[in-house]
């Protein structure tokens, strides 16, 4: 694959918001005088960050946080931990009532085919994640699926796959993310990349102990894809898998401008929860139909906000570990990117094919194909190309 469609810069992955920070800097060289400018700003930056801590003892900011947590925001304009928790259950219920399968009443209802649930799994930070399951009800499992969705999006959105999985006796488990779905966090927040790495780690390992003798994929969408391939460099997270599927993985994100790579590690940590909201907001598309465009869009637990500052800093810092360790991925591994995706490089999983030291691995490229491929007009397809590989992978010859 030689070139790819051109990739904005600093996407906010699985909701393809665009948000460029200073994205008129790159159009132009910065004058020295600009240059002291910004240092400038960063030393200001840092000693009233410092002077704020100083002042603030521990009593009182106990006492503000507590005059704070009833109102739904803070006189700085911050989520209140009140206000968040009213979001957080709203969208839990939200969540609850997605719909898992094919109603009887239509063609092709799956209610007898399929036993389906949600549940709700502690994770490691003692956060509240909003799970699902969908589980054939007859036959033994041939395998399972552990589904990790990208950023902004939810679990819920996996259905039809889950569907096609079940097809062939495929139990599929999902989990969303911290800030996400119906999970606790700040919606569209995310803290750290790696504590969804730690997440996912550790709900993989509960639904192993729970199905010990059947072996077990990982799937990971955009940015999900980029925390699956980060987990399994753990050699233990390995072990507990025959292999991994990777789609549309965002494995190389640079910033609209070297200055934003130097500014996004203090800004995330003084302002984490800021959103860009001057930022340029142009959606995009990641779907080549018309109907899994408005659908997504316009499902409440998709967040379709400007990116938070924190998270952007979080993915750049993400695909910068990536690309220093492609080389020593060892892992099994079926990555499918279009090549017309503007979300994410499918000149990076080009690359990752290249260059990762697994035995077995596999790409696959769509022609003209955009982001979300489970919801191209082809989904089918595609899930039918992943289900062949992992039926691959079961056979005695490849273990």
């Amino acid at each position: 694959m030689e070139r790819g469609a051109p990739v904005e810069e600093l996407t906010s992955g699985a909701s393809d918001r665009i948000i460029p920070v200073f994205r008129d800097t790159r159009r132009s060289v910065p004058s020295p005088a600009s240059l002291l400018r910004v240092l400038l700003f960063l030393h200001f930056l840092a000693l009233w960050f410092l002077g704020f801590v100083g002042r603030r003892s521990p009593s009182a900011s106990r006492t503000a946080a507590t005059a704070a947590s009833p109102r739904r925001r803070s006189s700085r304009g911050s989520w209140s931990v009140a206000a968040e928790e009213e979001e957080v259950l709203r969208r839990r219920a939200i969540a609850g009532g997605v719909e898992m399968v094919t109603p009887p009443s239509e063609e092709g209802g799956t209610d007898a085919a399929c036993r389906f649930r949600t549940f709700v799994f502690v994770g490691p930070r003692r956060s509240a994640l909003f799970c699902r399951s969908w589980v054939p009800a007859m036959g033994d499992l041939r395998g399972i699926m552990v589904i990790i969705h990208g950023l902004n999006e939810h679990s819920g959105r996996y259905s039809h796959f889950a569907k096609q999985l079940m097809a062939y006796n495929f139990g599929v488990y999902a989990m969303d993310w911290i800030g996400h779905g119906g999970s606790d966090g700040l919606h569209g927040y995310v803290p750290s990349l790696d504590y969804v790495v730690e997440d996912t780690i550790k709900f993989l390992e509960k639904i192993k102990s729970e199905n010990p003798r059947t072996p077990c994929f990982l799937f990971g969408h955009s940015t999900g894809g980029a925390v699956v391939l980060k987990a399994t460099s753990y050699p233990h997270v390995e072990a507990m898998v025959e292999g991994i599927i990777l789609t549309s993985p965002a494995l190389r994100v640079k910033p609209a401008h070297a200055i934003v790579g130097a500014v996004a590690p203090i800004f995330s940590l003084v302002l984490p929860k800021f959103q860009f909201k001057g930022a340029n907001k142009r959606g995009i598309p990641v779907s080549r139909d018309p109907a899994a465009m408005l659908a997504k869009y316009s499902d409440p637990l998709v967040y379709t906000g400007p990116i938070r500052v924190r998270t952007g800093h979080e993915i750049l810092r993400m695909s910068s570990y990536l690309q220093q360790s492609m080389k020593s991925v060892t892992v099994p591994f079926l990555v499918l990117h279009g090549t017309a995706d503007r979300v994410t490089d499918p000149l990076a999983s080009q690359d990752l094919y290249n260059v990762a030291a697994s035995r077995h691995k596999d790409i696959k490229l769509y022609e003209g194909f955009l982001h979300d491929l489970l919801f191209e007009p082809e989904r089918d397809e595609v899930g039918t190309d992943i289900i062949n590989w992992m039926l691959r992978m079961l056979q005695p010859q490849s273990l």
